[in-house]
C-alpha cells in the first residue's frame, strides 16, 4: 500500500534551519511522493527559494490569509488526482526513510479515514519538553473506532497535522477541514471521520523530530487558544468528553519523570500547569472578554481580525 501514489502538504513561514532538515529527510523518502505541495505565507527567510531547489510545487498566499483548517482545505482542493494525502509542519523533521511508508500502511483497510504518527522530542530537547512527546506519542500503535470514545473520551480523535495522512474520500465526506478555527482542524476532522463509521491509526513505526520548548506565557496561549477552540465547537466536548482526565493523568507523569530526571524543575512545572489551566478557562470565555484582551492571551493574532 506504500508505493500507492501519494501527496505531501506542508504550510511554511520562515522555516529557518529546521525547515532545511524537513526538505532533506523528504527527500530520503522511500517511496517519494508524487508531489509535495508546499504553501508559503510570506517567508523571508528563503524557506520558498529551499522548496522551489527541491522539486516541490509552492503556492504563495498572504499571511493574513492563512488559516489553519482553510489553507489545508485549499490544497485539499488543489490536489485532486490524490487519494492519500500527508499533512506536514515545517518543524517536523522525519526521523528515517521509511516514515511515510509506515503512516501510508494502514490504509490498506478501506476504512480507515486518517493516521497519525509518532512525534520524537528533538535531539535538544529539554526534560519538560521531552516528557511531553513520551507521554503523548507512545511506541505502540493502536487503532480507533467510534466504539472507543467511552474508553478514551476525547483522546479518541487524537491525531495531528504536523504529522498526519488522510483518505481523500473520507475527507470529502466528513466535509473537509473546518475554517476560520483558531486551531484544532485537525482534530474536528478525526471525530467527524469517527463519526462517519471510519477507523484511525497512531501508527508507532512513522516517526518524526518535533516538539517545542514553550515558555511559561506560551504555555498559557497554547491552552487559551484550545480552550477558545472547545467553545466555538461545544459539540465536540459534548460527544467526546472533556479534556480534565488526560490532563490529571499528564501532570501526574510529568512529576514522576522530572523527579527521576530533573527534580530542580517542578517548582516550574507548577507554574506551568497553573498557566495552562488557567489559560484554557479564559478561553472558553474568550467571548465575553475586550477584543484587546484576546489578542494579547492569544498564540494566532491573526484569527482576532475580523
Amino acid at each position: 500500500m506504500s508505493a500507492q501514489k501519494y501527496a505531501v502538504i506542508i504550510p511554511i513561514l520562515n522555516g529557518g534551519k529546521v525547515w532545511v532538515e524537513c526538505v532533506k529527510a523528504l527527500q530520503q523518502q522511500m517511496p517519494q511522493p508524487d508531489q509535495v505541495l508546499v504553501i508559503d505565507s510570506g517567508s523571508e527567510d528563503g524557506s520558498d527559494d529551499a522548496a522551489v531547489n527541491a522539486g516541490f510545487t509552492l503556492i504563495r498566499i498572504s499571511k493574513e490569509t492563512f488559516d489553519h483548517g482553510g489553507t489545508r482545505q485549499m490544497a485539499f482542493g488543489i490536489l485532486q488526482d490524490y487519494e492519500l494525502l500527508v499533512f506536514l509542519t515545517q518543524d517536523a523533521v522525519l526521523a528515517a526513510p521509511d516514515s511515510l511508508a509506515h503512516l501510508l500502511l494502514p490504509f490498506a483497510d478501506p476504512m480507515m479515514g486518517a493516521t497519525t504518527g509518532r512525534q520524537l522530542p528533538r535531539l535538544i530537547a529539554g526534560p519538560i519538553e521531552a516528557h511531553a512527546r513520551i507521554f503523548g506519542y507512545p511506541t505502540q500503535s493502536n487503532t480507533r473506532t467510534i466504539a472507543d470514545r467511552g474508553r478514551l473520551g476525547i483522546k479518541a480523535a487524537s491525531i495531528s497535522n504536523s504529522f498526519a495522512a488522510y483518505r481523500r474520500s473520507a475527507l470529502f465526506e466528513v466535509g473537509g477541514f473546518p475554517q476560520k478555527l483558531i486551531l484544532g482542524e485537525d482534530m474536528i476532522v478525526a471525530a467527524r471521520l469517527l463519526q462517519a463509521g471510519y477507523t484511525l491509526a497512531y501508527v508507532g513505526d512513522a516517526k518524526v523530530y518535533h516538539s517545542h520548548n514553550y515558555t511559561i506565557w506560551q504555555e498559557f496561549k497554547r491552552y487559551f487558544d484550545t480552550g477558545v477552540m472547545h467553545d466555538d465547537q461545544p459539540w465536540l466536548i459534548k460527544d467526546f468528553g472533556k479534556p480534565e482526565g488526560e490532563g490529571l493523568r499528564f501532570i501526574k507523569s510529568e512529576g514522576r519523570y522530572l523527579l527521576k530526571n530533573a527534580p530542580w524543575l517542578l517548582p516550574s512545572t507548577m507554574l506551568r500547569t497553573l498557566a495552562k489551566y488557567g489559560g484554557y478557562k479564559l478561553g472558553l470565555k474568550a467571548k465575553k472578554m475586550p477584543l484587546f484582551l484576546r489578542i494579547k492571551f492569544s498564540m494566532f493574532r491573526h484569527y482576532w481580525d475580523e
